[in-house]
């Protein structure tokens, strides 16, 4: 009985998670990237390639998270943090040395 309820829980929470804002990364180059989990500031990356996603992280404005994340996997070519997109200007910003 306990298992149904769990499930129950589980399942009506789905949708909460499925409407989570995005918070991803697109990496310039693989070279850097983390092999399994990297945490940054609160946040649990995971990399597949040049394609990274995160779930949690502190608030903060997406610039200051992307500069934070590319001091640790580098350069990045698209930058979402929690549903806030990137500019071309910021990412510029955000990839300066």
């Amino acid at each position: 009985m306990r298992a149904i309820a769990i499930a129950a829980v589980l399942f009506a929470a789905a949708p909460a998670f499925a409407d989570a804002p995005a918070t991803r990364a697109t990496l310039v180059d693989t070279a850097k990237a983390p092999a399994g989990r990297l945490i940054v500031d609160g946040a649990a990356w995971r990399c597949e390639g040049t394609s990274c996603t995160a779930t949690g992280g502190s608030a903060q404005p997406a610039s200051r998270a992307c500069r934070r994340v590319v001091a640790r996997i580098g350069k990045v070519s698209a930058f979402a943090y929690k549903g806030t997109e990137l500019t071309a200007e910021e990412l510029a910003v955000c990839n300066a040395d």
